[in-house]
């Protein structure tokens, strides 16, 4: 096919190489005849010409409108920019939930999967935050970069976390869980191949449900860090036709920070009240919520500590 289109663009070199032929045994003519003619060959059409119409053949035409695939590029309409991240870290966090992420494999397969869980880590004074007291490593430079900016970093020695810089020094999001919603099957491959030999078959609201668990099932690698999360090729974001409302969000303390005193309490976590594929349900921040005490509308200096830590559900974490 290539070759073939390739023959058809020779061919109309050929012809334009004979116009070209004919024009120079045409006498001249006036200096605007001239001229006309001389747009003519760099593929414009003279005033004059624009009154007849002009005939192509079927060749001609093809050779004109035919485009490789090759060189072609989908690109996502509904994709999020730069703009999106460029807000403050809980911001940021809330407005992730129902947004979808879309990973493209290398041999083209789209994995697809609704944001339902997020942390905020806020640098600075966030005791729980890698970014600490303004600390910058080499681990941790991508949180220090533009908003944006994927942060994938190993825990355990073994499993990674993905997590999206935001507007803010040193500050990110960390994405907890996600329900899948496209590829499926190829995410079971992607856990089964890390998971113990006789371990169950998993359930879809399984394969996401959990920051490792996301990063397996969608095969994100320790390379991702530091990429363009707003321009990057193979993981990007997109919204969703049915955005999460205000009045869904939980806010709840965030998990498996409880070393680090008062911020291990702060409901810095957000969650879809009552999605499946949420990591770890808190029944008492959901009351709390509901009741009118709507702590995710709280900055991090004035939320109060959650003292409800004991009605919590947890599932497997990995």
């Amino acid at each position: 096919m290539v070759f073939f289109s390739c023959l058809k663009v020779s061919r109309g070199n050929v012809m334009a190489g004979s116009k070209r032929k004919i024009l120079a045994l045409t006498p001249a003519g006036t200096p605007e005849e001239t001229v006309n003619k001389q747009i003519d060959l760099v593929g414009k059409v003279s005033p004059a010409k624009l009154k007849k119409p002009i005939h192509q053949s079927e060749d001609d035409q093809s050779a004109e409108t035919e485009k490789s695939h090759y060189f072609t590029k989908k690109i996502p309409q509904h994709r999020l920019g730069e703009d999106f991240f460029n807000q403050p870290c809980i911001s940021l966090a809330k407005a992730l939930l129902g947004k979808v992420m879309i990973r493209r494999c290398a041999d083209g397969t789209e994995l697809r999967g609704r944001i339902v869980e997020t942390e905020a880590y806020l640098g600075g004074e966030d005791k729980a935050s890698h970014s600490a007291g303004g600390k910058r490593t080499e681990r941790n430079t991508a949180m220090f970069m533009k908003p944006g900016t994927i942060y994938v970093y190993p825990i355990y020695g073994i499993y990674l976390c993905m997590n999206v810089s935001s507007k803010g020094e040193g500050a990110a999001v960390l994405l907890r869980s996600l329900e899948p919603l496209q590829g499926q099957p190829v995410m079971k491959q992607l856990r089964v191949a890390r998971r113990k030999e006789g371990a169950r078959q998993l359930k879809d609201k399984e394969l996401c449900n959990g920051p490792s668990k996301l990063c397996q099932a969608l095969d994100i690698p320790r390379c991702f860090d530091r990429r363009d999360l707003a321009s990057d090729p193979e993981v990007w974001l997109e919204r969703d036709t049915n955005p999460a409302e205000p009045q869904d969000i939980v806010s709840a303390p965030r998990i498996g920070i409880e070393s680090h005193g008062e911020w291990a309490k702060k409901p810095l976590r957000f969650y879809l009240r009552g999605h499946p594929c949420v990591s770890v349900v808190n029944k008492e921040a959901e009351r709390q919520s509901l009741s009118g005490n709507v702590m995710c509308h709280l900055g991090p200096s004035d939320v109060k500590p959650d003292t409800g830590q004991h009605n919590v559900k947890r599932t497997s974490q990995e």
